[in-house]
C-alpha cells in the first residue's frame, strides 16, 4: 500500500496545490503548516455555515474570532486564505436533515452528513474551482493506495484515542483519490507539540464537541423553536409488551438507553429502549433490554470492497465512542445490510451510523435502519 505523502508535480510541473479546510483550531491549523513543511502549495478555507439568522456564539464554528483565528494562522504561514459561504447548502444539506430525522423518530449524526455533503462535496468542488489537486483536512484518518485491490483505502489514525475514521466512511473512491490527512500518522499530543514549536497561537485551544450549529448546545430547544412543539407531540410509555406505563413528552426528549429525567416512578430503573415514531410511543424496560445483536442498515458506502456481495466477518462499531466488535455483514436485500453481533451492543439507535473495519481499514458503513428488539 502506497501512502499519499509526498510531493508530486502536477501536469503543468508546479508543486501540487492543496486547499485545506480550516477552522481556527489546533488540528487544521498544524495540518496546514505540515502541508507547507512538505512543499505543497498550500490554500487555506473557511467555510462560514452558521445560519444568518442566528448569531454564532464567541469561539464557536464560523464565529468572527474562530475566522480570526484561521486567518491569523494562515498569515503566519504565508498562504492564500478565503472565507467561503455555504451557509444556504448546510441549512438544507445539515440542518434540514437533522431536522427531518427527529421528525421521523430517528437520532441523526450531522457530522457524518456535514462531511459528506459540505466538507467532501461542496468544499472539494470548489477546491477543484481554485485547481487545487487535493483538499486536506484535519481530521485523525489516513488515505493509501492498494495496488492489490486497485482501490483507496481509509484507515484508522495512529492515536486511537482521536481516530475519525468512523464520520468519514461516506467518502468515494473519487473523494479519496483527491483527499489528504496530514494528521494520520500522528498523536494528538504530538500536534499541539507542533502547534507550540510553530509558535500558533491556537497551540492550546479547546476543542469543541458539540453540534456546532445548536445555540448553548441545547438540541431541544433549537428543534422546537425551528418546527415548534405540534410537531412533537406527548405520547405513551409503554414496555416491550405494550402495557402503557405513562405520558412522555415528544420523541425527541428521549434517545436509545436513556434512564434519567424520564418521569417514570415504578419502583425499579427503566431505561429507553426504542422509540416507535408510528405509535408516538417510547418504549423502555430493564437495563438488559437495552442490549441488542441485531440490526439493519441501509445507505451502504463500501471502500474497501466495491459492494457487499456475500457474509462478511467484521468489526462494527455502532457510534464515534463505541469498541468496534466481531460482527458479520450480510446483504439483506432492498439495499439493506443486516448486521449480527456475535455479542449484544448497548443502545443501538436508528439514524446512528454503522462503520465496518477489518483492522485498520474501514470495510464502509451504513445508516442504522431497524434494531431487532428483544422478544
Amino acid at each position: 500500500m502506497v501512502e499519499k505523502n509526498c510531493v508530486e508535480k502536477n501536469r503543468t510541473g508546479h508543486k501540487k496545490r492543496v486547499v485545506v479546510a480550516m477552522s481556527g483550531g489546533v488540528d487544521s491549523s498544524v495540518a496546514a503548516a505540515l502541508l507547507v513543511e512538505k512543499g505543497y502549495e498550500v490554500i487555506g478555507i473557511t467555510m462560514q455555515i452558521w445560519p444568518q439568522a442566528q448569531e454564532p456564539t464567541p469561539g464557536g464554528c464560523c464565529s468572527l474570532d474562530t475566522i480570526q483565528d484561521a486567518r491569523g494562522v494562515a498569515e503566519g504561514l504565508g498562504i492564500p486564505f478565503y472565507v467561503v459561504n455555504f451557509r444556504d447548502i448546510f441549512e438544507e444539506k445539515v440542518i434540514d436533515y437533522f431536522t427531518a430525522e427527529y421528525l421521523r423518530g430517528r437520532t441523526p449524526n450531522p457530522c457524518i452528513a456535514c462531511n459528506r455533503q459540505i466538507k467532501f462535496a461542496a468544499l472539494l468542488e470548489r477546491a477543484k474551482a481554485l485547481e487545487a489537486d487535493y483538499l486536506a483536512t484535519g481530521h485523525y484518518a489516513r488515505v493509501v493506495y492498494s495496488a492489490e485491490v486497485q482501490r483507496y483505502l481509509l484507515l484508522k489514525g495512529k492515536d486511537e484515542r482521536k481516530d475519525q475514521s468512523y464520520v468519514l466512511y461516506n467518502l468515494t473512491q473519487e473523494q479519496l483519490a483527491h483527499t489528504l490527512f496530514p494528521l494520520g500518522e500522528y498523536t494528538k499530543d504530538q500536534i499541539r507539540e507542533k502547534a507550540a514549536q510553530l509558535g500558533l497561537k491556537v497551540a492550546d485551544k479547546a476543542e469543541s464537541q458539540e453540534i456546532c450549529f445548536i445555540p448553548d448546545h441545547d438540541y431541544k430547544k433549537f428543534l422546537l423553536e425551528r418546527v415548534g412543539a405540534v410537531e412533537f407531540p406527548p405520547g405513551d410509555f409503554v414496555n416491550l409488551q405494550g402495557e402503557v406505563l405513562g405520558r412522555h413528552r415528544g420523541l425527541p426528549f428521549y434517545t436509545v438507553g436513556q434512564r434519567k429525567g424520564l418521569g417514570l416512578a415504578l419502583g425499579y430503573p427503566v431505561y429507553v429502549v426504542a422509540l416507535d415514531p408510528e405509535r408516538n410511543r417510547v418504549i423502555v424496560g430493564l437495563e438488559e433490554e437495552v442490549f441488542h445483536q441485531e440490526l439493519y442498515a441501509r445507505d451502504n458506502n463500501f471502500i474497501a470492497i466495491p459492494a457487499l456481495t456475500e457474509a462478511l466477518e467484521v468489526q462494527a462499531k455502532i457510534r464515534y465512542t463505541a469498541p468496534a466488535a466481531p460482527a458479520r455483514i450480510l446483504p439483506a436485500g432492498e439495499g439493506r445490510v443486516n448486521v449480527i453481533f456475535e455479542k449484544p451492543q448497548r443502545a443501538a439507535t436508528p439514524g446512528q451510523a454503522v462503520v465496518y473495519y477489518q483492522g485498520d481499514v474501514v470495510v464502509g458503513g451504513s445508516t442504522i435502519d431497524e434494531v431487532l428488539l428483544n422478544s
